[in-house]
């Protein structure tokens, strides 16, 4: 549905915002949303301005019911996550842009089958550390670089029913990590800074403009952007379980 999915930090509108998830929002630092509901703003703008009566009808579930209080999100491939955090995953970030693997996929449920949600996925630094690989160990190395700009890749199926979204696991394989801010649809992170992704699950009444966040993390999914990988054991993982590294296996063998 979207030509760029990817939507970066602008100036802070003022925004009707439903409360937030106490317990989702537990474990996570203090975040800004205004970056978010910018985000979700402009992808709805753009959806109805390119078809502006696409779901004239589409919702029918009264919001003060809060079926979103039944809302669940499971990470797929949990185990696979937890063998690369086993050994401090890392997630190569180069200037055109790197998809990850593991890929960030996610299972919904206790949505409303008949209201409409925005999926988008941002990145938050975990610590306030710079990290170096010394000696077989990822240890800190000085003070953390201010955080890039805060930039929210939007699912490009967004916006859609909760119907939609339960059906099958939510797939973010087309995120691309960059350590550059060119605006290509990626999403630009610090090299040798620790991140975690964060799924945030946006309910949208086109009626009262009142928007409800839910925010979902997982911490087996952090990881150290690099722009090589340091640890020989997490580029065997990624050879391993990755069937489009076998190019890189085969040319190491040659």
């Amino acid at each position: 549905m979207l030509d760029s999915p990817l939507k970066c930090e602008l100036p802070p509108e003022s925004c009707d915002c439903g409360p937030l998830n106490p317990d989702a929002m537990a474990s996570l630092p203090s975040m800004d949303i205004n970056h978010l509901l910018t985000a979700v703003d402009q992808d709805l703008q753009q959806q109805q301005n390119d078809n502006n009566n696409k779901h004239a009808s589409g919702s029918s579930s009264n919001s003060d019911n809060n079926p979103e209080r039944h809302l669940n999100v499971v990470l797929e491939d949990r185990e696979l996550w937890e063998k690369f955090k086993e050994f401090t995953n890392e997630m190569i970030v180069t200037k055109n842009g790197r998809r990850m693997f593991p890929v960030f996929r996610a299972s919904v449920s206790g949505l409303d089958p008949n209201a409409m949600y925005t999926l988008l996925l941002d990145f938050i630094q975990v610590d306030a550390h710079r990290w170096k690989y010394v000696n077989g160990d990822w240890v800190p190395g000085g003070k953390a670089e201010p955080a890039a700009p805060s930039c929210v890749y939007i699912h490009p199926d967004s916006p859609n029913f909760g119907a939609h979204w339960m059906k099958e696991p939510v797939n973010f394989s087309k995120v691309k990590l960059t350590n550059k801010l060119n605006g290509g649809g990626q999403i630009m992170l610090n090299s040798l800074h620790k991140y975690e992704p964060r799924l945030h699950v946006v309910k949208v009444n086109s009626r009262t403009q009142k928007k409800t966040i839910l925010t979902f993390s997982f911490p087996e999914t952090q990881f150290i952007a690099v722009t090589a990988y340091q640890n020989e054991e997490i580029t065997a993982l990624k050879i391993k379980h990755n069937p489009f590294a076998k190019a890189f296996l085969d040319a190491k063998e040659r």
